[in-house]
């Protein structure tokens, strides 16, 4: 099943039920910094579960203490250890297998801090006899059991345990290598299941490092019956060869890494030649679990390379650290690729290179130099660079998955990550502009193509958390490409078709940024900053024409879109009003969200009343200069606007914000009938 917030890192996580459709859980775009925002909370179930009745600790432990009594038979019908000559403790004797030995030796070494266990098996039982058989079948019985009250443990969540019953059961497996002279498949392939559970538990314990210390009371509580066999088995062997695998470590990292190392020693003994024809199932999921914990090691490797980031107050230049934290992430998400495309898992290869691409776009933020005042340089080629590999990335997640089709929730992710990438760099593009080593020309071609290429991948049909966020980023591409033109407007001189070209662009993207800004609702200062813009556009174009009756088109249309801020104007209205109600009913006050945007407002209104004030006057201007006699509809129409104009002009600007807004929804009314009609002309 797959799992997203709206903000954009993957954790990939298995599901027993259909692992043919297991995913990874979708996290998101935002702070990076913020590790719990990435950790995977699907459990990861084992792979086989053994036929078990509903009472199945109940029968676990019929099972073991059958086993004990016929332990301690055994034990007690060999003679005594004094009557033999006593074994070198410290010769380590090798283990023999059927074939494969080396797969299997390097698979078990892989756990261990220094190569092969020192094993000390047993002299006291003659091979062949009764007792050696029975010892065999009877560790081989006690590690099942094991094995499934640790499989029973770890679905009830209860790690601390399951972690205690795994590693019971692979030291009865560690007295079983003792007393056999060979291993046979069957052994071996539970012995892999038995390192694959206890990955899954390592990794679970990692994820969940809040409930540690109920974990460790789990894991330190141990039965009368589990001690007296653990004795038994200690007649055997040391029952030390996997400590590294099942011990309860205090370190997530660590704890990630030994997950690895089982899941790593399993695949090992089901590659190995004994192996290899009866485990391909069994192959297939510890290949998953390899390629799930390589992009969780990866993720974790991000988030440090991203706190690195905040903690750094002045950015000069990238350390050393961050540079390997990189490569150790990158890494890991390459191995897990290798490991989901080796069993053709296109949904979690695209998560991987989701993922990929977002350690680039760490990589991108780590190239941005700012100096002692927070102010930050033009944009670098290496954060372009970056960017760059991070929308390949992408790009490649896209082509694993096909068709959103094969999985929505992924598919939507991908194109939610490409659409911020291309937003991103096309506006530190703008913001920052390289005119150091760049013409301004080239750099308004990379930023259209960037923006326009953002816009491709918003999906505005699509019903879903992000739909009013994809529309807030295409009003806002739209305003910024319309602020672009604009400048380059006001700007270009000589070549008047390029003029021309860049004022119906402008034109164009305003009227579109309008348009989203009224649908959203909940934006409207943007949506009163683009009108009020849109508004300029139209003042400077003014300038341009000398026919009074060009003048008047242009302002009749510029008061025609100042006259729209009513828009914005009722929304804001509407979010006043709601905040004195929320500060009166408040006992402590607290900031409200709209409260944060007064000062960008009162900067906006500060634009706002010279601009209607001015193309009101404009209007009264030319209109009573005009030669042809008035109409009726122009002298209501004249009459209206210098009424307007005078109380525009009498508004006490030290009025609380609340009643200037009123007023100005007042004046607004008042030209709604009347713009736009008669003679005059719409906007163009």
């Amino acid at each position: 099943s797959a799992d997203f917030d709206e903000n954009g890192s993957f954790s990939t996580t298995l599901d027993s039920q259909d692992d043919s459709k297991a995913v990874a859980i979708i996290k998101s775009v935002g702070e990076l910094s913020v590790p719990e925002k990435y950790k995977s909370t699907h459990q990861i179930r084992p792979i086989y579960a053994f036929p078990v009745s509903q009472d199945k600790e109940e029968r676990c432990r019929h099972v073991l203490s059958y086993v004990l009594k016929g332990l301690k038979a055994v034990d007690g019908s060999i003679k005594k250890e004094s009557d033999l000559p006593a074994a070198d403790p410290n010769t380590p004797i090798p283990l023999k297998y059927e074939d494969g030995s080396k797969a299997v030796e390097k698979g078990i070494a892989l756990l261990l801090d220094r190569g092969w266990p020192s094993l000390t098996p047993s002299r006291r039982m003659i091979p062949g006899s009764w007792q050696h058989r029975m010892k065999l079948q009877l560790f081989f019985k006690a590690s099942k059991a094991y094995y499934v009250l640790s499989d029973a443990a770890t679905n009830l969540l209860k790690y601390g345990r399951a972690l205690r019953y795994i590693k019971l059961a692979l030291q009865c497996h560690d007295a079983y290598c003792s007393v056999s002279s060979t291993l046979h498949s069957r052994v071996l392939l539970f012995h892999s299941q038995c390192l694959s559970l206890c990955g899954d538990i390592q990794l679970m314990l990692a994820q969940n490092a809040s409930n540690r210390a109920a974990y460790l009371e789990e894991y330190s509580y141990q039965t009368k019956e589990d001690q007296e066999v653990l004795h038994s088995l200690h007649r055997e062997s040391s029952c030390q060869a996997f400590n590294m695998a099942s011990d309860l470590a205090t370190d997530p990292e660590y704890q990630l890494f030994v997950s690895s190392k089982c899941y790593e020693a399993a695949y090992e003994l089901l590659t190995s030649g004994v192996v290899k024809e009866h485990g391909p199932e069994q192959l297939a999921q510890v290949l998953k679990r390899l390629g799930n914990i390589r992009n969780e090691i990866g993720v974790f490797y991000m988030n440090q390379a991203a706190a690195m980031q905040t903690e750094k107050e002045v950015k000069t230049s990238v350390s050393i650290a961050e540079q390997e934290i990189w490569k150790k992430s990158f890494s890991c998400f390459e191995k897990g690729m290798k490991d989901f495309e080796a069993i053709e898992d296109s949904t979690n290869t695209s998560l991987l290179l989701c993922n990929t691409g977002r350690l680039m776009r760490i990589c991108a933020q780590a190239h941005c130099a700012t100096s002692a005042d927070l102010s930050r340089g033009e944009f670098s080629p290496e954060e372009s660079l970056y960017y760059n590999k991070a929308i390949d990335y992408y790009l490649r997640a896209m082509r694993s998955l096909a068709t959103r089709g094969n999985h929505p929730a992924v598919w939507d992710s991908v194109n939610w990550e490409l659409s911020t990438t291309y937003f991103t760099l096309a506006t530190l593009l703008q913001d920052y502009a390289p005119l150091s080593r760049k013409a301004q020309e080239q750099i308004e071609r990379e930023v259209t193509e960037a923006m326009l290429k953002s816009l491709k991948y918003c999906d505005l049909q699509t019903e879903s958390a992000r739909q009013p966020l994809y529309q807030y980023r295409a009003a806002t591409i739209h305003h910024r490409l319309a602020s672009m033109y604009h400048s380059c407007f006001r700007n270009q001189v000589g070549d008047e078709h390029l003029r021309k070209q860049h004022r119906s662009l402008a034109e164009l993207h305003y009227s579109k940024a309008v348009l989203l800004f009224l649908s959203l609702k909940d934006a409207p200062c943007e949506l009163l900053r683009t009108l009020l813009e849109r508004v300029a556009f139209a003042e400077f174009t003014m300038a341009g024409q000398s026919s009074s009756g060009a003048k008047l088109k242009t302002l009749t249309g510029a008061l025609d879109i100042l006259t729209d801020t009513r828009h914005a104007f009722l929304l804001i209205h509407k979010e006043l009003l709601e905040d004195h109600t929320e500060v009166q009913t408040q006992t402590e006050i607290e900031p409200t969200a709209f409260a944060k945007e007064l000062p960008f407002l009162m900067k906006l209104i500060g634009v706002f009343e010279p601009s209607f004030s001015f193309l009101l006057l404009q209007l009264v201007k030319l209109m009573t200069a005009m030669k042809r006699k008035p109409s009726n509809k122009d002298e209501e129409l004249l009459k209206t606007y210098k009424n307007v104009y005078s109380k525009i002009l009498r508004a006490e600007k030290t009025a609380p914000l609340l009643s200037r807004i009123e007023l100005f929804l007042d004046l607004l009314q008042q030209l709604i009938p009347k713009t736009g009609s008669g003679d005059l002309g719409a906007s163009s």
